[in-house]
């Protein structure tokens, strides 16, 4: 079995890894780098050659660094079979609109996409048996492990072992495995990160701002912020519908969310800003409600606060610069603990990280020295 790095490997975003055995070749996610907009490095590193050599794409969850690039891969020569989970080619489609071109988007709503269920050993693909399990990252979300009769490979995707909103499976043995790095080494639990949210929620008694993504964090947001809580428009869609897929949520999660949810305020953009917490999508300022909205609470010098990813040169990051903005990062990614237990469970001997740059990575592996900290994007790994 061979692994081929075509994005997210010491660099944030566009992930995206091939994996290769006795010809036949799966892709695991087809994601963008929302820094790089306008480069080439916007999309994965791989060629033409290489996605008409491409079987299948499995697609792990909606998120833009995890699927925008689907259409252009289709674009480039792409011929084989799409799979992802129902919840999951809904949720896409705010990613592609957001940061696919219009062709590109058209691409993938032509496509033949095959609905992914979610129990073990569920897929076989070529010489490939495929796992998967949810991830705990949004609903929809998953890992997979691909094995080949010789060995087995863990890709993690994006996950979150201890949300306390969606259920992660546990993960199962494996010979290497592909974490989720993009916090490096914090250690900073939920719990704690929870209650900071909180606080400076409550000192904006005149209101305040939160972009989100659209799927995942808005979820996780909408349970931990106190007080009222009001909707940007398409929140509330997106919202029901999570709670909808009770199976992705841990327990009694459903209904709790629903009574947040049947007590929040829809928000219009007519509207002055109101004095509630304001969860708007997305949560970076690129797309979506949020960008005006950023635009609109620069301009009356209303309070926000990121909670995620801020990428370089987004509104997100000028606000913050500019000291317009807080930040309190939520862990929807793994702490460094649950990373750590998560390859002893895997007992894996082989341990790559995605979605982290070099730096961050390098003070990771000062607590996983199996981590390989000299592969990136374009590399190659043989098991």
């Amino acid at each position: 079995m061979r692994l081929v790095l075509h994005g997210g490997f010491g660099e944030k975003g566009r992930t995206s890894v091939a994996v290769e055995s006795d010809g036949y070749r799966l892709l695991l996610d087809a994601g963008v780098k929302t820094s790089a907009r306008g480069r080439a490095d916007y999309y994965p590193a791989i060629s033409a050659a290489e996605l008409s050599a491409t079987d299948a794409i499995v697609i792990t969850h909606g998120h833009e660094d995890h699927v925008a690039a689907l259409g252009w891969c289709i674009a480039n020569g792409f011929r084989g079979r799409i799979f992802m989970t129902a919840e999951t080619l809904n949720e896409s489609g705010v990613s592609l609109a957001g940061y696919a071109l219009p062709e590109h988007q058209a691409l993938v709503q032509q496509a033949d996409i095959e609905r992914l269920p979610v129990q073990r050993d569920v897929l076989e693909l070529g010489p490939l048996r495929i796992a998967i399990g949810r991830s705990g990252h949004i609903a929809g979300g998953v890992w997979c492990r691909v094995d080949d009769g010789r060995a087995s490979f863990l890709y993690c995707g994006d996950v979150v072992p201890d949300s306390p909103v969606f259920a992660m499976d546990p993960v199962p043995r494996c010979d290497a495995i592909a974490l989720d790095a993009s916090y490096g080494d914090d250690d900073v639990s939920n719990d704690e990160r929870a209650v900071q949210i909180r606080d400076w929620v409550n000192a904006q008694p005149s209101g305040c701002v939160l972009p989100t993504p659209l799927y995942g964090r808005s979820a996780e947001l909408l349970f931990i912020i106190p007080g009222r809580v009001a909707l940007a428009p398409g929140m509330r869609d997106a919202l029901q519908a999570q709670v909808a897929g009770g199976r992705w949520l841990v327990a009694g999660m459903a209904e709790r969310l629903a009574e947040r949810l049947a007590n929040a305020v829809d928000w219009r953009e007519r509207m002055a800003l109101p004095r509630a917490a304001l969860l708007c999508h997305d949560g970076m300022g690129m797309s979506g409600p949020s960008r005006r909205i950023l635009e609109k609470a620069v301009a009356r010098e209303h309070p926000t606060l990121f909670t995620g990813h801020v990428p370089a040169n987004s509104p997100g990051e000028r606000m913050m610069n500019e000291g317009r903005a807080a930040w309190i990062r939520l862990p929807t990614h793994p702490t460094l603990s649950e990373n750590v237990a998560m390859i002893a469970a895997s007992a894996a001997a082989t341990v790559l990280g995605h979605s982290c740059e070099p730096d961050a990575l390098a003070r990771l592996a000062r607590h996983v020295p199996a981590l390989r900290t000299g592969v990136a994007t374009g590399d190659s790994v043989d098991l």
